[in-house]
């Protein structure tokens, strides 16, 4: 029962983290939060593992600031007393927006830095000369300022956090992380914070940490199926956009949704095909500029977009190793080698995005790890949500792979069949054929380029001005169409006589409403129904015109 879990008041925890908690309405700790923060404050090094959205952040964010709070009851010397790692930049960033909404009581005792930004050694050296209590960063970036000598931890550094930490390997951080440890004090508190337990954080388990409390949470490390329900349906590459097409036109996936592609080239590629619908969708990627990842990431979560086309990019190409490879095969080879891919970019991985009801993969996740991070961007906490996975024949074994892990935990974590019957839409493959003819190979190149422009725009030349106008940075938005195909005008609209019957009542539920405000009724009782006369009504195939209708969240339309 719920009465009987330990609550943050019981905890020793600092009347104004208490405060902090309250403002943010987390009437009770999570599962995690409830066993990992009094273990940390007995001292303890911790080992945890918890799924995807169960509050991992704040398990340790708390304690670490009630350790300063403690601190700096005896010792008032300003001094950087704990080291957060992660291993994306836009996880630094959410991670210092969390401490900051936890220290909103203690702001003068508590300063807390994110350095993973792109930002040069040299303009973040002023910063961590003002010895901030907390350094969020990547390991690359940290030991970057270790060796520069504008950061020194031997003395006073208290807590070292790894978050994600069974992503840090992958993101190729293990040299980094290996350089960091001899510029760290004999005597610390570490926390392990993971998702999965990887051999990579076995190794990381025996690299820091000392007798180590092990923490297994949730059995499953995805919800099971009363809160995430998970979907597969069989189809090509051609199906996928036909069936993307009628899951987002006809509303039939309903609430905020990520859509999880396997490359740069197809995220443009997507867009651009729903662009001829008049879909919007914002595009991430490790090309855009991070500034813009994360405005794009925080709008999304206030609301200000439906659908984002991420890219869950498993290898990362080294820039310099890119130039290398360059120099050798012409000037052609050399062009494309500019555009730098970020390897510290990672949004299926820890990020915070907040209320998605949707997470669909289009091209199907090369790893098991990958798939859990993905679907893990939904059904956080307690709130429901719905996974749609797309599987060609090729990735069959891949998928067996993924229900075998999962089931292997959790029978209810298995993926079932998405009973849509692909004959139901069949009429609109004609529209979607018409719409791939106009992205071409020249139009994704284009879009691309386009695209980085405008962020490279966005993000620096503004930058100052936005500092200046916070309340303007609103107004920027990231899904404006791209337009380097050809719009056809008549694909904006669904005729409704192409809409199966069995989908009219769920894909045009304002239809009923919207005949209802054209009838008026007359001082007898009857009602009549009249038309508008325009030009329009003479051609009844312009005469339809679809408007959708929402709902909290989820996915419609299985028969």
């Amino acid at each position: 029962m719920a009465t009987d879990r330990l609550q943050f008041h019981e905890m020793g925890i600092d009347d104004r983290i208490l405060k902090a908690l309250a403002d943010l309405g987390w009437a009770q700790p999570t599962l995690i939060q409830e066993k990992a923060i009094p273990l940390a404050l007995e001292g303890k090094d911790i080992l945890a593992r918890a799924r995807t959205g169960s509050g991992k952040t704040a398990a340790y964010a708390v304690p670490v600031i009630q350790r300063i709070l403690t601190s700096k009851q005896n010792v008032r010397e300003q001094a950087v007393r704990a080291l957060i790692l992660v291993p994306t930049k836009e996880l630094g960033q959410q991670v210092q927006a969390m401490i900051r909404q936890l220290t909103a009581y203690c702001a003068r005792d508590v300063r807390v830095a994110d350095i993973s930004g792109k930002a040069d050694l040299s303009a973040q050296r002023p910063i961590l000369m003002e010895k901030p209590d907390v350094v969020v960063g990547t390991p690359s970036r940290v030991l970057a300022h270790l060796s520069a000598r504008s950061l020194d931890l031997q003395a006073s550094l208290e807590t070292l956090v790894i978050d994600e930490a069974d992503l840090l390997f992958s993101f190729g951080f293990e040299a980094d992380l290996k350089g960091l440890l001899c510029h760290l004090p004999k005597i610390y508190q570490s926390f392990l914070m993971s998702a999965t337990l990887s051999e990579d954080v076995q190794a990381l388990k025996e690299l820091l940490l000392h007798n180590p409390v092990i923490l297994k949470l949730q059995g499953s490390q995805l919800p099971d199926s009363s809160q995430l329900q998970q979907y597969s349906v069989q189809c090509e590459e051609e199906d996928k956009f036909l069936l993307i097409y009628a899951l987002l036109k006809l509303h039939l996936v309903q609430g905020k949704t990520l859509v999880f592609v396997g490359a740069v080239e197809r995220c443009y590629r997507l867009k651009l095909f729903l662009e001829q619908f008049s879909i919007p969708t914002c595009v991430l990627n490790s090309e855009l500029p991070v500034h813009s990842r994360c405005h794009i990431i925080t709008q999304f979560n206030q609301g200000f977009y439906d659908y984002i086309i991420a890219t869950d990019e498993q290898v990362l190409v080294d820039p310099t190793t890119t130039a290398q490879a360059a120099e050798g095969k012409g000037k052609k080879k050399k062009k494309n080698a500019g555009r730098a891919k970020d390897k510290e970019y990672g949004v299926s991985r820890g990020i915070d995005f907040q209320n998605v009801s949707n997470v669909i993969n289009f091209d199907f996740p090369t790893t098991v790890e990958s798939y859990i991070h993905r679907v893990g961007r939904t059904a956080r906490a307690d709130n429901p949500g719905t996974a749609l996975t797309f599987i060609s024949h090729t990735e069959l074994p891949l998928l067996v792979e993924v229900e075998e892990a999962l089931m292997g935990e959790n029978a209810e974590c298995a993926l079932k069949p998405y009973e849509f019957k692909m004959a139901e839409i069949e009429g609109f493959r004609y529209r979607c054929r018409d719409a791939m003819r106009s992205v071409t190979k020249q139009a994704v190149r284009e879009a691309r380029l386009k695209e980085i422009k405008q962020e490279l725009l966005n993000s620096e030349k503004l930058k100052t001005y936005f500092e200046d106008n916070p309340r303007d940075l609103q107004l920027l938005r990231h899904d404006k169409d791209l337009h380097p195909a050809v719009i056809k005008p008549h694909l904006k609209n669904v005729p409704e006589y192409l809409i199966p019957p069995t989908l009219r009542g769920v894909a045009n539920p304002m239809s009923s409403r919207k005949r209802r405000r054209r009838e008026k009724p007359k001082p007898d009782g009857v009602v009549r129904t009249t038309f508008k006369k325009d030009f329009r009504s003479k051609n009844p195939l312009k005469s339809f015109r679809y408007t959708g209708g929402r709902s909290r969240g989820g996915m419609a339309g299985k028969s």
